[in-house]
């Protein structure tokens, strides 16, 4: 057994702040987490295999939202945030944490083909005293059962030579008041030697550490959080249906219910779920259980209802022209928002890609306006956001509102006449004879009637 020196001694250069501290992955999750690092005083080398990432971190450039260059040019120009594309200078790192991606393949399996490839990184310099830190969302197990052989594979010991734990990432882009600092961070570690050098590090950046028993325990957390909001997310979208049905406005039904003071946590509906989180995180559960032979009942039907959304708001948008005596085939429509959330850049998964795709499959010639996203790829060329203006409003048959975004100017479209579909209650304060609700308005101001 270890005489525990290798830990005390990476625990005695983290208290010091000589540790230093390598992110690998600088997107949404790794990009912030470096910036920290290095906010809280550790040397920082962050590692991407994108040549334009790295120059523009470098650059004091950030391509992330919630990082400003007038944040991260400082640390940059001090040399205590650096980025690299060269993976063997993770052997200069006494902490490593794991930020790639983690998607689906096409037959909605798991593909952990980055984790993979970045623990193989980090296992061909790997060296005593190092602690490697996984936080991409995976299925339970992936830390002990994938990770772990490969990084032992050259001799040294997991929790005695050197540490490995898991530790989810909880960052909401866009979000105002919770970042990376202040939001509690989950860890697990593969032993209690492993756990103790993780919070060590985590609890020098982090205003509040989680410690959980294992790092199974810590990648079901992450999943429970975002099966959580998917479940939920898919009973307010079934409600709408509902709601639609009896003629009702299913965001006046919700802002009721949620005046109850207890019992109940608000969710609200729209054209379905987006994000690199919510729609793929179940999936990852559910792929673990049927490896176990255990169906997820409730987290398919849940996935089921949330991707039909986006059909159901074509529907609607169908509908809508109906009354006025047009056809969707033929009809100038304008998306406003592909971003798959208010006031952020990040199209990943956003269900106004699908309705974008579903409307032209139905014959409509369909722009977008998002004043975060000034272009899309498609097929290998790039769709580009169009001006809102009132003059081009007035040359479309219909908009769609998908993301609420801040920044638009909504006072337009009520202006405007324009039939507008207003998925996200966007409108609610401006809500007039031309704009039909995600449920109980038929377009022409007055609810729609019960269905006998």
């Amino acid at each position: 057994m270890s005489d525990g020196r290798t830990l005390e001694a990476l625990l005695g250069r983290i208290d010091s702040k000589s540790a230093r501290c390598g992110v690998l992955g600088l997107g949404y999750v790794g990009l912030p987490l470096a910036v920290e690092f290095a906010r809280q005083g550790y040397t920082t080398l962050g590692f991407d295999i994108s040549e334009a990432v790295v120059a523009g971190v470098n650059g004091g450039r950030s391509h992330i939202g919630d990082i400003a260059d007038a944040e991260l040019g400082p640390l940059t120009a001090s040399g205590v945030l650096r980025a690299t594309a060269g993976m063997a200078a993770l052997g200069e790192c006494d902490v490593i944490s794991i930020c790639v991606p983690t998607p689906l393949s096409k037959t909605r399996d798991p593909d952990v083909s980055y984790v993979v490839a970045a623990t193989e990184a980090v296992a061909a310099s790997l060296r005593p005293g190092q602690v490697v830190i996984l936080e991409s969302t995976t299925y339970p197990g992936t830390t002990r059962d994938v990770m772990l052989p490969m990084l032992e594979a050259g001799g040294l010991r997991a929790g005695i030579d050197f540490f490995v734990c898991f530790s989810p990432e909880r960052v909401d882009p866009g979000n105002p008041r919770w970042h990376i600092r202040n939001t509690p961070k989950v860890i697990g570690g593969l032993t209690a030697s492993c756990l103790r050098a993780g919070t060590a590090i985590y609890g020098r950046v982090m205003e509040r550490v989680i410690p959980v028993s294992s790092t199974e325990s810590a990648e079901l957390a992450k999943l429970l959080e975002n099966t959580f909001r998917a479940v939920n997310i898919a009973l307010v979208n079934e409600m709408a249906q509902v709601s639609d049905l009896l003629g009702v406005d299913v965001f006046e039904v919700i802002e009721a219910a949620a005046s109850k003071p207890f019992g109940f946590q608000r969710f609200d509906p729209g054209p379905g779920i987006g994000g690199h989180c919510i729609p793929l995180d179940p999936q990852y559960l559910a792929w673990k259980m049927r490896t176990l032979n255990y169906k997820t009942r409730l987290i398919d039907l849940a996935s089921e209802v949330n991707s039909e959304m986006p059909r159901y708001v074509v529907s609607k948008v169908q509908d809508a022209l109906n009354q006025r005596r047009k056809a969707l085939n033929g009809s100038r429509v304008l998306v406003l928002g592909v971003a798959y959330k208010r006031d952020v850049d990040d199209i990943r998964e956003s269900p106004a890609l699908d309705v974008i795709g579903m409307l032209e499959a139905k014959g409509a010639h369909v722009e977008y306006h998002d004043p975060h996203v000034a272009s899309v790829p498609e097929d290998g060329e790039d769709r580009h956001s169009v001006p809102l203006t009132a003059e081009s409003v007035a040359g479309y048959d219909c908009v769609v509102i998908t993301t609420d975004h801040r920044a638009v100017d909504y006072g337009l479209l009520e202006n405007s006449g324009v039939l507008v579909v207003d998925t996200r209650n966007a409108m609610r304060e401006r809500r007039g004879p031309n704009v039909v609700g995600l449920s109980g308005s038929t377009g022409r101001g007055e609810p729609a009637r019960p269905a006998s």
